[in-house]
């Protein structure tokens, strides 16, 4: 594996000569560096440095570098230390969003008739049981009789149950009671809102039923709540249903509060500051482990290649991102595009992502910027598809095989494709099985996840594969150098003025791309 990661970016530098001329013209060929001497430059391990030292951060802080925590704090100022000794203008922006810990395995259990004990999910979040705490729910040791809210059982043959999502559902409701709901139609804190209203000390929300809805919820409130919410399975809710009016006890422990956490940007001194091409990963992991792959490993890759590129006078202006509570659905990156002024906004001339760029059982996934995979969401912005032929004549080069991902708005490239912005990026993959035909063409093991150690406390510095990290740290350095020196980036001369981007969560099921509020 270590000879593997010094020959891969040798390849890549030559990936950079072989793929400039299909950007346009650059620019004055005397005033230029050599394009694929830079990419040479910019190895794996340096790469392998930034995250041996996230393990260490980790390691200090309680196992995890997550947003609200000291660990991403001081993520925070290792990467705008480095960016600064550099030479970038560096900001750190700072962000409120609603921070949210458990404290203790939850409890669920039917007191009576019929006692029975509910298997819980465990705070490393496997196995996965019968229910879990919803995020955003409130500490309580409640217990109380159980009762049904407007539910359709058995399902209806597509989801479109109304349980709790309208106040009259709770006509008649005794306050201390607990409200049994189940998922459909409306987002999750509209039914635990009209729950509160009612006067519930606790709520119960199942899946609703059809393929594909039965597996234990596992939501995002969105804001803190003052109750206990549990999220739990079809068998589980429909079991609970069986017996309304039994006596419930159930018990959660948590922090749930509002926080501060950042955003780090580094523009580099050189460029047009018209012409900006910006690079981001997010900084941060879950609670549950030191995500060194997610995303350790994208925040490493952009950070060595600005390293190598701050002192060179490139002919558009590079700005590295860093973003803060991606893990909570998008927050840093949502909050930088919603507060940037439409002028500034105009400036951005692509966005490049990277997000799990070397998972254990990886696949090169290239995010698919023309739709020619016809698969879910459709093209990305005018420029989106340029983008996607640079990495893919980077892997073309190398005889590399690559794969398409789509755009499902799902991590941080989603706000800047949502005001018009070209996007681009690689990805390994996640909690999503490797299929046979995946196997076939990157080697692995199918039939297992692309990362087994995903949103887990085993993310650490040995959840990383060499050649996947390598292979994606030339694809960076070659997107980076080429588009610095491009006199002709992806995406029209203009785009019509960005509309406002809506700061709230979204309700869509959310990764394998990547990272919600589910209804």
């Amino acid at each position: 594996m270590r000879r593997t990661s010094r020959r891969w970016p040798v390849m890549a530098a030559v990936t950079v000569a072989l793929v400039l001329p299909l950007t346009g013209p650059a620019s004055p060929a005397a005033a230029d560096p050599d394009p694929a001497a830079l990419a040479k430059s910019i190895t794996a391990p340096g790469v392998k440095q930034h995250l041996r030292k996230f393990q260490q951060i980790a390691d200090a802080n309680g196992g995890t570098r997550a947003s609200g925590r000291p660990g991403f704090d001081a993520s925070v100022d290792y990467v705008a230390g480095k960016l600064r000794k550099a030479g970038y203008k560096v900001t750190v922006q700072p962000f409120e969003f609603p921070y949210f810990e458990q404290l203790s395995v939850p409890v669920l259990e039917r007191v009576s008739p019929s006692p029975r004990v509910f298997t819980p999910t465990p705070l490393s979040g496997t196995p996965i049981g019968e229910f879990d705490t919803m995020t955003q729910s409130g500490s309580g040791d409640v217990t109380g009789t159980l009762y049904n809210i407007d539910l359709t059982l058995p399902p209806a043959p597509a989801p479109s149950s109304t349980s709790g999502c309208e106040a009259s559902d709770f006509a008649g409701f005794p306050a201390g009671g607990i409200a049994l709901m189940q998922r459909g139609t409306c987002n999750f804190i509209v039914k635990v809102q009209n729950a509160v209203a009612a006067g519930a000390a606790g709520a119960i929300i199942f899946n609703e039923g059809q393929p594909g809805r039965t597996a234990t919820l596992q939501g995002n409130l969105g804001v803190p709540v003052g109750i206990p919410v549990l999220g739990a399975g079809f068998d589980a809710g429909q079991n609970l249903a069986a017996t309304a009016g039994s006596v419930i006890h159930m018990k959660t422990e948590t922090i749930s509060q509002v926080r501060t956490t950042y955003n780090v940007l580094a523009d580099s001194r050189w460029g047009d500051g018209n012409k900006i091409v910006q690079l981001g990963a997010h900084l941060d992991s879950v609670l549950a482990g030191p995500g060194i792959n997610d995303n350790g490993s994208g925040t490493a890759g952009i950070l060595e290649v600005a390293l190598k590129l701050g002192a060179l006078p490139t002919r558009n202006k590079l700005r590295f991102s860093f973003w803060g509570a991606e893990e909570l659905n998008l927050l840093g990156s949502t909050h930088y595009v919603a507060t940037l002024p439409p002028a500034e906004l105009a400036k951005i001339k692509l966005y490049l992502n990277f997000d799990m760029i070397a998972s254990p059982n990886y696949a090169l996934q290239v995010y698919d910027g023309d739709n020619s995979d016809a698969v879910g969401a459709g093209p990305g912005p005018e420029g989106s598809a340029e983008i996607e032929k640079l990495f893919e004549k980077y892997f073309d080069v190398l005889r590399q095989p690559h794969i398409g991902t789509d755009f499902t708005g799902r991590s941080d490239y989603g706000p800047f494709i949502a005001v018009g912005i070209p996007a681009g990026g690689l990805f390994t993959g996640a909690e999503v099985l490797k299929t046979p035909e995946q196997a076939a063409l990157f080697g692995g093991t199918a039939g297992q996840p692309f990362d087994g150690c995903y949103h887990q406390s085993c993310d650490t510095i040995a959840n990383i594969n060499d050649k996947a990290l390598a292979l994606n740290t030339g694809a960076i350095a070659t997107a980076a150098v080429v588009y610095a020196y491009s006199g002709d980036l992806p995406g029209p001369d203009t785009r019509p003025a960005a509309t406002a981007l809506r700061t709230q969560p979204t309700t869509d099921d959310h990764h394998d791309d990547h990272h919600g509020v589910h209804h």
